[in-house]
């Protein structure tokens, strides 16, 4: 299943989400299994059931998928067969082509016919306005993610809440930044809010970001070892020599780990401080 299957789940299936009922014009679902027992075993995104035991089926679409209607036909018919009821069935598009999905499916025998819903034709206000933190992830899908000042919105409302709300609104906003080209953006704004702890936790940051700011870490604390390696062998020196001239110390603070190791085995047996540094 693609990442923006997940995250848009999640966002609709949190208690009150506003986007859920814009689609549906419903509260109150309760969800069901999707599991579909067929030969194929096809699974459907959303399935609920509204509390006057109306079905509701929720397909989230990025793009044109060939023969979309024979899709939505098993769906709804192997739903049938297992619930005794056909749901209501809407398509949910995230995609950035502007050509619309079709939404009836119709041949010499069959006639099928499902709601598209352009998620960019949703009010993004109002769902930056909710107080449903889904909502909010969710409104950098509408044409106000487009806007300037949207991301940094939408993180300042990510950003009032627990360590674990936030979390996982950010990891779903990474997530669906993508499909509106808004990655560096929300990477940008979401360094503003953050700790260093937090961005190498944080499913906001892809993995190039993590491994290199991980990297550029590490390799800061292997430099501040040796700087603090070179900086005992210096008063190991001082200590047994005195006075180290500048131009040692210049040298000593230049050299690396696997050197200094050396260095401050040689510089038991040497009798002047000059014969550590020759050649």
């Amino acid at each position: 299943m693609q990442d923006y299957d997940v995250a848009l789940k999640n966002l609709l299936t949190k208690p009150g989400s506003l986007l859920l009922e814009t689609l549906t014009g419903t509260s109150g679902i309760r969800w069901l299994n999707v599991e579909l027992p067929k030969v194929r075993n096809p699974r459907r995104d959303l399935l609920g059931e509204t509390p006057d035991r109306r079905l509701i089926g929720i397909e989230i679409e990025s793009q044109r998928r060939p023969r979309l209607g024979f899709h939505i036909g098993e769906y709804q018919y192997s739903t049938a067969v297992r619930y005794g009821r056909m749901p209501r069935q809407i398509v949910l598009y995230i995609g950035r082509s502007t050509k619309p999905l079709p939404n009836r499916f119709e041949d010499e025998y069959n006639r099928l016919e499902w709601r598209v819903v352009d998620i960019r034709d949703l009010d993004g206000e109002a769902l930056l306005a909710s107080p449903i933190l889904g909502d909010n992830v969710a409104s950098v899908l509408t044409r106000l993610g487009s806007q300037a000042g949207t991301v940094r919105r939408v993180i300042e409302k990510i950003g009032s809440r627990n360590d674990e709300e936030r979390a996982e609104a950010l990891a779903g906003l990474a997530i669906l930044a993508g499909l509106r080209q808004l990655t560096d953006e929300v990477n940008k704004e979401a360094k503003k809010m953050l700790s260093e702890r937090e961005i190498l936790k944080n499913a906001v940051f892809g993995p190039p970001y993590r491994e290199g700011r991980e990297r550029g870490l590490a390799e800061g604390e292997a430099k501040g070892e040796v700087k603090g390696q070179a900086k005992l062998i210096l008063r190991q020196l001082e200590k047994r020599f005195g006075d180290v001239a500048p131009r040692l110390r210049k040298r000593l603070a230049a050299m690396e780990s696997e050197e200094l190791t050396e260095l401050g085995v040689r510089a038991l047996d040497v009798q002047h401080v000059e014969d550590l540094f020759v050649g």
